[in-house]
């Protein structure tokens, strides 16, 4: 059905107040910021737009944020040589010994512990902190004072930064990038452990007939790049539906108070909302670290995979 894009108002009418928007609210809250009008505008190369968005600006804090905390905990801790550590580095080690011991060397061999160990636990850790960040509201927190104090412009660089939350591990993009690392672990780990050629002559299980290759060898190859898409597809849409589930439960305040009025949002809020939105952030935080745990676990397997084709 045709509508118009420009309504006249007559002249003389009362202005009509801009309804809420739960759908706009939510995706602007869990989407990336416009290509159209990233934070920093740069080149297109080869097709590709270098721009920074809200999603990159966030990648990169959280990867200086994992790099700076790990490194000055551990250097302090090497500097006090103390024989066991204790507070942050108390846990950091806990995860390091369990990551090891539980995840790298039941899958990957005691051989190859040591080699795969370090890209494991940055690829936990990073995912953890990432994923964190998304229900930590200082995005929200700084907006509102801003709205309150500051009075940025609405097209500043701080403005547009500020301007709802974000979660990195939301975005396919970041999801997909974490994949790709772990796909190229996957064929690095295999041709390590046998060469590069036998690495992909292990695709086809040994003693298959020769008229057999044609159909086994596209099934195998379908399912090693069925891998890192079921990785990238998995963390960001958990990541993604948790923060949509949360949000929709809280725009029923101001839907009701919108409809009517402030009592029923207020009541709404109090007897549905803030119980229900304060249970799903509690499974939030127990889906955040899963996930990580199940990203870090799926890749251990395929590199056990890679590295063990016998077993």
């Amino acid at each position: 059905m045709f509508q118009p894009e420009h309504i006249v108002e007559p002249a003389g009418a009362p202005a009509v107040a801009e309804r809420f928007n739960p759908g706009e609210v939510i995706i602007e809250h869990v989407s990336n910021s416009s290509i159209e009008h990233p934070l920093i505008q740069l080149p297109t190369i080869l097709g590709v737009d270098f721009s920074v968005t809200k999603h990159v600006l966030m990648v990169w804090l959280v990867a200086v944020a994992v790099f700076l905390v790990v490194s000055l905990t551990v250097r302090r801790y090497l500097r006090q040589n103390r024989p066991l550590p204790s507070g942050f580095m108390n846990a950091l080690e806990f995860v390091v010994v369990y990551l090891r011991d539980n995840i790298v060397e039941p899958n990957v061999g005691r051989k190859w512990v040591n080699t795969w160990t370090p890209l494991l636990l940055t690829l936990f850790v990073f995912i953890l902190t990432a994923n964190l960040v998304g229900i930590i509201p200082v995005f929200d927190v700084l907006s509102l004072l801003n709205h309150t104090v500051l009075h940025l412009r609405e097209a500043s660089f701080m403005a547009q930064v500020l301007h709802g939350g974000s979660t990195p591990t939301g975005n396919y993009n970041v999801t997909a990038a974490l994949a790709t690392v772990t796909f190229l672990a996957i064929i690095t780990a295999g041709s390590r452990a046998h060469g590069f050629v036998q690495h992909w002559k292990n695709l086809v299980p040994h003693g298959v007939p020769v008229w057999l290759y044609p159909l086994l060898l596209p099934l195998e190859v379908i399912g090693m790049l069925i891998r890192p898409f079921a990785l990238t597809m998995r963390l960001a849409a958990n990541m993604t539906g948790g923060h949509v589930a949360i949000l929709a439960i809280l725009s029923f305040v101001f839907i009701f108070a919108e409809l009517y009025g402030s009592a029923a949002g207020l009541g709404v809020g109090v007897v549905l909302s803030l119980p229900v939105g304060v249970g799903l952030l509690a499974l939030e935080l127990i889906v955040i670290l899963v996930q990580a745990y199940v990203f870090t676990l799926l890749t251990a397997v395929f590199i056990g995979l890679a590295i063990h084709t016998h077993h």
